[in-house]
């Protein structure tokens, strides 16, 4: 079996109720539920969840709600992997095996069926524990600067102030939008950011993080004129 388990728990601070607000004429999470049902890679959708008007939405938009998630593993310091670790093993605790499982953001607008089902032939076909969705930075990290108490700045490699931006190596970070895996690495919590996994790249145009208001505007703006261009 294919399990997409999506994480939303209900206590979000800085954007508060951020799974479930209105974004461009949606709840957030119906974006990610309405992109695995379409994609057609999954036997179960399921959002793992603590909270009770979470799971309303969720199953309003076609997703089921097994289980409500233990409070432990509902705190701001709760990590994903623990997450995903404890819907996989309640599967197994019931029977049910899992082929492979994907963990799907339930703030990812930019996700698309399309976009599932290539990262999970890359994860299918390849030897990896993972397959991550990643994007590249768009400024050379090799160049980045901090800025100190006295508002003075500094390099943090001050060596590569003179090597020209196209000799230097290109940088990737996670997208956070989705994490194929097999069930013994999820269960493992192994490392998503090491040799056990491999890169699904996105062009940094599906690519915001959404942690503040700004980052909010920005996200909708651009999901806007994607949807426009139908490009999404």
């Amino acid at each position: 079996m294919k399990l997409c388990i999506i994480p939303a728990r209900g206590g979000s601070k800085r954007i508060p109720r951020k799974n479930i607000k209105a974004f461009n004429g949606q709840p957030m999470i119906a974006y990610s539920i309405n992109a695995a049902i379409e994609s057609g890679c999954f036997d179960k959708i399921i959002v793992s969840t603590d909270d009770e008007e979470i799971s309303k939405i969720a199953i309003n938009y076609g997703a089921e709600i097994p289980f409500l998630r233990p409070k432990e593993l509902a705190t701001d310091n709760a990590g994903t992997l623990p997450v995903i670790k404890h819907a996989v093993e309640w599967y197994e605790e019931q029977g049910i095996m899992l082929d492979a499982a994907c963990c799907l953001y339930a703030t990812a607008p930019f996700v698309s069926p399309h976009l599932l089902q290539s990262a999970y032939k890359q994860f299918n076909e390849g030897t990896a524990d993972y397959c991550f969705s990643a994007t590249s930075f768009p400024f050379p990290i090799q160049r980045a600067i901090r800025i100190k108490k006295n508002n003075r700045v500094e390099m943090f490699q001050p060596e590569n102030f003179n090597v020209r931006s196209q000799d230097l190596e290109e940088a990737y970070h996670d997208a956070g939008q989705f994490y194929w895996g097999s069930s013994g690495a999820f269960k493992l919590m192994k490392p998503l950011f090491s040799e056990s996994s491999t890169a699904y790249i996105l062009p940094r145009y599906l690519v915001q993080d959404i942690d503040t208001m700004e980052d909010w505007i920005r996200a909708e703006l651009m999901h806007q004129l994607l949807m426009s261009s139908e490009r999404l």
